[in-house]
């Protein structure tokens, strides 16, 4: 039997991940009232049960003081039952730009207090405790759905080992700016540019021909093969000192050729890792 339970900032992404779970062959059950919180999971653990994979939600939406969730989720602890919890995060700015573009209201925002920003920090306050508790904490500031249903299916379907950090890489052109989010920034500005090439101008690093005139390079392997090692020597201490998303920004002049080579060799070669959860997104590519 499997019992997870999916919590999180609201606009995090728990209404999407418990579509991907219910997908995956779970049942899912969305703000059940506190109280049959113990009920349900006393008839999951019942022998002969044909429920075997269930997906729990739980948000401040549930109408208790969240305290009260978590004394149900710690008592049950205690009395050893078995369970996981997922906790949906995303940066403020990301939460605040998803509710103004759906029009909708914060759930802990009212006439007296409206303002959406006063909402995200109320909740993530009220839900700080029950996050360092979360066995995985998955940021989808810029993630996209089908790297989130890899997530999901690589941690509860596929069983494999989880390490809460979210890897984004970015490639991006320097004349329309650095990505605000970049913790890491690199600059290939260094290598030949295929813009000058007239057969290879209007093409990006996606396609075979670009690709081949970057990496023909030796200065190319020599970058990346560095910057693997570095990374390499990096994301498990990020891991330990618990961070859950890092973003990874390639740029080069316009981000169309070279930092998207890069940004895609660099993917492939974490993506073979298996190790951290993982996203690739081509900012500038027209």
């Amino acid at each position: 039997m499997k019992f997870v339970v999916v919590t999180g900032m609201s606009g995090g992404g728990k209404s999407t991940a418990l579509k991907m779970l219910e997908d995956m062959g779970f049942y899912c059950i969305d703000n059940l009232p506190v109280p049959l919180i113990e009920k349900l999971m006393e008839l999951i653990v019942t022998p002969n049960t044909e429920l075997q994979k269930v997906a729990l939600g739980l948000d401040v939406r549930a109408g208790l003081d969240f305290r009260q969730v978590e004394k149900s989720l710690d008592k049950l602890r205690g009395s050893g039952y078995i369970f996981e919890i997922l906790f949906m995060d995303a940066s403020p700015e990301a939460l605040l730009k998803r509710y103004k573009e759906t029009r909708r209201l914060h759930p802990l925002s009212n006439e007296a207090n409206p303002r959406i920003e006063n909402g995200i920090a109320r909740e993530q306050e009220i839900l700080s405790s029950i996050k360092k508790k979360a066995d995985y904490v998955i940021d989808t500031t810029n993630v996209l759905t089908r790297n989130l249903r890899e997530e999901l299916e690589r941690i509860f379907v596929r069983n494999e080992e989880y390490n809460s950090l979210m890897v984004n890489i970015i490639s991006f052109g320097f004349k329309h700016g650095i990505p605000a989010d970049a913790d890491l920034v690199f600059d290939v500005r260094f290598l030949p540019n295929p813009f000058y090439i007239e057969e290879l101008k209007m093409l990006t690093g996606n396609d075979g021909a670009v690709r081949d005139y970057v990496m023909g390079f030796p200065e190319a392997g020599t970058f990346l093969c560095k910057l693997e090692d570095l990374l390499e020597f990096l994301l498990p201490g990020y891991v330990q000192e618990g961070k859950h998303q890092l973003v990874i920004a390639i740029g080069c002049t316009g981000g169309q050729h070279r930092s998207v080579t890069l940004a895609n060799m660099l993917y492939r070669h974490i993506r073979d890792k298996g190790q951290y959860g993982l996203s690739l997104s081509h900012r500038d590519i027209r």
